[in-house]
Formats: structure tokens, C-alpha cells, sequence
């Protein structure tokens, strides 16, 4: 089972001070910034995944390639851009559906990809599909005859299965070197199951399954379920957007060789409570925000309902006390006072103090093997700016990666079975 990881330039400035929040003023962010593979010892995925929307500059969100880097890309290729010459890694492209997913068709041609992911060097290559914003397994059940789809989905999943189809004829064509993967699309399990009998009869023996990303863990299963019904012995499946390790082995059964997610990144600043990945669960991380960048300080500033030297006197005393605290010279008790203050002032409307205590009191950062908790201690906690939020998204993408292969591991044990029993003579 390996693990994907979506790129959207995602990497950290190695010169970053912590404690001066300065950077190296000779730092060049594509040259000496760290990708999540350069940061540890062991990569904490087995692959990158990489979208052709993304790289053109078209795809929502900061993780849309600049020209120069996009030109960059193009001419020397996914391996060297990344800087993956000597590592076990692979890599796998992806047209980006959903940055044209409220279009009637998709912008690219089979073959336009096609190239894009031969000359960029890909080892693995998705077929250009249409989302459907859409799942109902009902439908499966209607009434002879009738026919309750609506028409925009069945428009969708035909024409992915058409693209797939001459996206394959293509690649056969001209000879290219990556492996093709044809991607399902549908809205219930007997249409995702219909999609994979279709890429099958084209010809494709690795497909992925798209839309799963908003479906429930049971509806993926019964999804899987009927479509490995359907399934050719040597055909082996991918889920797309799908990180739900502890499902692993039922996932397997069902054909599953492979996902990807950004899943365990995100969460580091985009979830509202579960920040920070330990073996045992996750933390909220502490919310120190920059007086500058923060939006309703920044309004009550502007309204004169606060003086920002008073928010920024805040802020510094927090952080102070956090480091100080790190560094046993306060207790706990002194440097939730002092985040309590803070937190009136920045988000009067919620009261994280219990859920401070608990990861303060924790402290996970001081056991975790990882780099990134080794390297800069009690701010992989502290929920302020890209290079401590990046950095603890990539501790979190270690942690995952560890919980994987302890679900994989366990599953081989299961399906060995017991070990035999040696009787001394």
C-alpha cells in the first residue's frame, strides 16, 4: 500500500530563526528551502503526486507554481525539480480536475496531458476526468425502467471514461514510458462499478477512483466492494484524496494498492482542533497570531476598540512565556494566563484554555523521534506563520506515515496467521 503526496509547493525555509522570526537574506526559496523528503531521514511517503493544474497556474489557492517555476518544471522534470535523484520515491501525475470542475468539459486534450506527463518524466499517469459533485446510492435501487440519474452526471462520467479511452490509445501510440491509470468517476456503487468495467475493457489494469473524498468510510467500502466484484485478477486500484490508514486492510481486499491526500498537512492549520498528530491521537496547537496578519486584531485596531502596542505587548509575552515555560522556568498555570489574555483580545468568542492545558501539560513535542519536533522543540505546537505551521504539517505527515505502516505490518501478521508452535524435545 503506498502513500501519495499531493504537491502545492509545500517547503520550509532551513535559515528560519525562531526566536527573531528573521530569515537568511541570501535565502532563494526553489534553491534552498526543504521539501518534507530532504527535511527527515526517511521520506514520510512513498511518493509525490503532481497536478498539471497546479503547475500550469491555474489550480485555486497558494500552491499554484509561479512562471518561473513553472518553466523550471518543465524544463528539467518532475525528478530533478524535486530533487528526488537517489531516493526510493516515484511519482505520479494528475490533470487537477478540481480546478475546472464548474466547466461543462475539461480544458485539456488526452494527448496535451499525455505529453505533459512523458516529458516531465512521471512514473505514473492519470487520465484526464470530469468530477461528479454527486453521490446517492439509492439510485441503484430504483425501479425497472425508470431512470433517475441526473443527466449531468452520466454526462460527466462519459465523458471521463472517453478521455480515459483515448488517453490510453495515445500513450500506446507514441510509446510512452509511465503507466498509464485510468480514473473511475460515479455516483453509487453499481456507477463506479460500471465506470471500472469500461476501463477495463480499454484496456487499463490501474484505476483510480475519484469523488470518494466527501463519502463516508462504509459508502467507500460498499463502493469498493462492488466494483472488485467486477474486478480483473492482475487490475489493482488507487483512491484519490483518501487517508484513512486504519482502513488499509479492508481497502486491500478490495484491490486497493495504492492513495493520496494532503489530509495530514492540512490539519495543521486548517482544522480548528486537531492540529498537532501523536501516536495516540492529536492536540489543538496554541494560537499565538501575528498582531499584523490577523484579521479581527487588525479590525479592532482600525475601530480603536484596541491599541495595537497592547496587542503586540500581548503577543511578545506570550510567546516569551511559552519559551519560557519550554525551558522549565515558569509553570503551567503562569503561561495560560498569559495566552488566555491574548486569546481575548484575538478571538474573544472561544476559550481554548482546556485544550492548551492538555497539550501544554503533554508536552508530545519532547518524545516525539521526529526532526521537525527534535529541531525546533515547543513551536511545532504553536499555531503562527507558514514555517511553524508547514513544519508542524510535516511532522504530521511522519506520524501518518508511521501509523501506516504499523496498520500494514499488523495486517501481514493477520494474514499470516499465528506463529507455529516449537515443542521442546
Amino acid at each position: 500500500m503506498k502513500f501519495f503526496f499531493p504537491d502545492s509547493q509545500d517547503f520550509v525555509d532551513g535559515s528560519f530563526n525562531f526566536e527573531s522570526e528573521r530569515r537568511a537574506e541570501t535565502r532563494v526559496r526553489q534553491r534552498d528551502d526543504l521539501y518534507p523528503h530532504e527535511l527527515f531521514s526517511a521520506p514520510p511517503y512513498d511518493g509525490l503526486l503532481v497536478s498539471k493544474a497546479v503547475v500550469d497556474g491555474i489550480a485555486g489557492g497558494s500552491g499554484k507554481y509561479s512562471a518561473p517555476q513553472r518553466q523550471r518544471f518543465l524544463r528539467v522534470g518532475v525528478k530533478e525539480y524535486f530533487r528526488l535523484s537517489g531516493r526510493s520515491l516515484e511519482t505520479m501525475g494528475d490533470c487537477g480536475a478540481f480546478s475546472y470542475v464548474r466547466e461543462p468539459r475539461p480544458p485539456y486534450s488526452a494527448s496535451e496531458v499525455a505529453d505533459f506527463y512523458e516529458s516531465c518524466g512521471f512514473d505514473y499517469g492519470l487520465s484526464v476526468d470530469h468530477v461528479i459533485l454527486a453521490y446517492k446510492a439509492s439510485l441503484d435501487n430504483q425501479l425497472d425502467g425508470a431512470d433517475f440519474v441526473p443527466k449531468e452526471w452520466k454526462e460527466r462520467q462519459a465523458i471521463s471514461l472517453e478521455l480515459a479511452e483515448e488517453f490510453l490509445n495515445y500513450c500506446n501510440r507514441k510509446g510512452y514510458r509511465f503507466a498509464p491509470i485510468g480514473v473511475a468517476q460515479g455516483w453509487s456503487p453499481d456507477s463506479y462499478a460500471h465506470a471500472v468495467t469500461a476501463l477495463q475493457q480499454t484496456g487499463y489494469r490501474y484505476i483510480a477512483f475519484g469523488g470518494f473524498v466527501p463519502l463516508k468510510t462504509p459508502d467507500i467500502l460498499e463502493c469498493l466492494r462492488t466494483a472488485d466484484a467486477v474486478r480483473e485478477p492482475d487490475t489493482q486500484f488507487h483512491l484519490l484524496g483518501i487517508t484513512r490508514c486504519e482502513n488499509v486492510e479492508a481497502f486491500s481486499a478490495y484491490g486497493v494498492v495504492s492513495f493520496d491526500s494532503t489530509s495530514p498537512l492540512r490539519k495543521a492549520f486548517k482544522d480548528d482542533r486537531h492540529n498537532y498528530y501523536a501516536t495516540n491521537g492529536t492536540y489543538t496547537a496554541v494560537r499565538v497570531p501575528q498582531v499584523d496578519a490577523n484579521p479581527e486584531l487588525l479590525r479592532r485596531i482600525t475601530a480603536g476598540e484596541i491599541k495595537q502596542e497592547h496587542a503586540r505587548d500581548l503577543e511578545q509575552k506570550c510567546l516569551r512565556a511559552l519559551m519560557s515555560y519550554d525551558d522549565a522556568q515558569i509553570g503551567l498555570e503562569e503561561v495560560l494566563q498569559c495566552l488566555r489574555e491574548y486569546e481575548k483580545l484575538h478571538d474573544g468568542k472561544i476559550d481554548r484554555s482546556t485544550a492548551y492545558r492538555r497539550v501544554l501539560g503533554d508536552k508530545p513535542w519532547k518524545t516525539c523521534p521526529c526532526e521537525v519536533c527534535h529541531n525546533i522543540g515547543i513551536h511545532v505546537v504553536i499555531f503562527r506563520g507558514a514555517e511553524r505551521n508547514r513544519r508542524r504539517g510535516f511532522h504530521n505527515l511522519y506520524v501518518f506515515h508511521k501509523k501506516l505502516l504499523h496498520h500494514l505490518h499488523a495486517a501481514k501478521e493477520v494474514a499470516a496467521g499465528p506463529a507455529p508452535v516449537v515443542l521442546n524435545k
